[in-house]
């Protein structure tokens, strides 16, 4: 071989063996420099931490729920936003939570929007009622895509509430409630010392019971003492947990007077604000993923306590009468028209919950398959 052809192929292996380098070199600066750089999408540049209560007992599901939401935040910002979530009580009691938060006595809480009827009859309409008929996830979806958050923000601005509110969690249709013997018609209810809330209240009000709305770890203790003849809560786990067994045997399951709520978590809003947009976009997902993981929770727990309550509690359950459905209907048609006569914000609120209900509803009631047929072929029992 002549010299000048090695000569040739030697500076072109010193040159390959050069851009290889460069190449290395070059792919360990970029990791180098991700790595550096990854944190700062994920952090703040200082950890947070943030002290909510719920207004649930601490060994209620729904704490549990107020509970899996912070655990979400807490593990998706690595800890650098920490919220700590305490029982109902542990600082304010239940109904005492919105206040407490508008005022920064804590940061947040964990809750439900109709607790706070006695400030304003208009925000009872995120939970109390038949919502033109529309389940839980479809107010839900009324209230972020139909114009509901802004109508709520707006109201607790005019209640001078410093707060940042945002829903989450659809609840199944809630039982009419736990009775001594079982309701077969609306008369039943007349005279009747019952517990409920929002404006559910003025519902039994009208059907002619005496009503107490107290927070949920006082229920049972009232019932045990006599001071309630019947109440409501929400949930086959709950009311298990809460002991509703212990001082009734009869829990009439299905009702308008709540039959689509869920529940909302708030913030302070001077402590919303001042989070890093990162912190933001954590709680805004940690919220949509709750709700979803607490809806799919709600189906196993629920099942579960229902046949246990019904097979080892001895605890018998009824529907509720469609006769009794039509006068609480009779009973919302009275309430919202004179609800809406007294308070504008009422007015604003329902008409655009029924303007949303009328083509979503129609599209659901249309859409989905009767689920019962289905169940019924694989599990009544057939005659022989």
């Amino acid at each position: 071989m002549k010299k000048k052809d090695v000569e040739i192929k030697k500076d072109a292996k010193q040159e390959k063996v050069s851009r290889r380098k460069f190449l290395t070199a070059s792919a360990a600066t970029a990791a180098g420099a991700a790595t550096l750089g990854f944190p700062s999408i994920a952090r703040a540049s200082a950890p947070v931490s943030l002290r909510f209560q719920s207004t649930w007992p601490a060994k209620d599901i729904f704490h549990e729920y107020a509970l899996d939401f912070a655990k979400k935040v807490n593990e998706m910002s690595d800890k650098d936003l920490k919220i700590e979530v305490l029982p109902a009580g542990a600082v304010v009691k239940a109904f005492d939570l919105l206040d407490a938060v508008s005022k920064g006595t804590l940061d947040g809480g964990h809750g439900v929007v109709a607790y706070w009827y006695g400030k304003n009859s208009a925000v009872a309409l995120w939970g109390s009622g038949p919502a033109f008929g529309m389940d839980a996830n479809m107010v839900l979806a009324w209230h972020y895509y139909g114009g509901g958050k802004e109508l709520l923000d707006e109201i607790y601005k005019s209640m001078n509430m410093d707060v940042v509110s945002m829903l989450t969690g659809p609840m199944p249709t809630q039982p009419l409630g736990w009775f001594k013997k079982p309701v077969t018609k609306a008369e039943d209810l007349k005279g009747l010392k019952y517990r409920t809330v929002g404006l559910a209240v003025e519902m039994f009000k009208d059907l002619g019971a005496a009503v107490n709305p107290l927070p949920g770890g006082e229920i049972v203790p009232a019932m045990d003492r006599g001071l309630l003849d019947a109440a409501e809560f929400n949930n086959a786990s709950s009311d298990n947990l809460l002991g509703f067994p212990d001082v009734a045997k009869v829990c009439m399951l299905q009702s308008f007077h709540q039959s689509s709520e869920q529940f909302e978590i708030l913030f302070n809003k001077k402590k919303y604000d001042a989070l890093s947009n990162e912190h933001k976009a954590i709680i805004k997902y940690a919220i949509q993923a709750s709700s979803a993981d607490m809806s799919w929770k709600a189906i196993d727990r629920y099942s579960k306590d229902y046949i246990d309550m019904s097979t080892k509690k001895g605890v018998k359950f009824y529907k509720t009468p469609d006769a009794v459905l039509r006068k609480q209907l009779e009973s919302w048609d009275k309430i919202i028209e004179a609800k809406s006569a007294e308070n504008p914000a009422f007015k604003r609120v329902l008409e655009s919950m029924r303007d949303f209900a009328a083509r979503g509803a129609r599209w659901q009631n249309d859409t989905n398959v009767d689920y019962k047929m289905a169940y019924n072929h694989f599990f009544a029992k057939k005659k022989k």
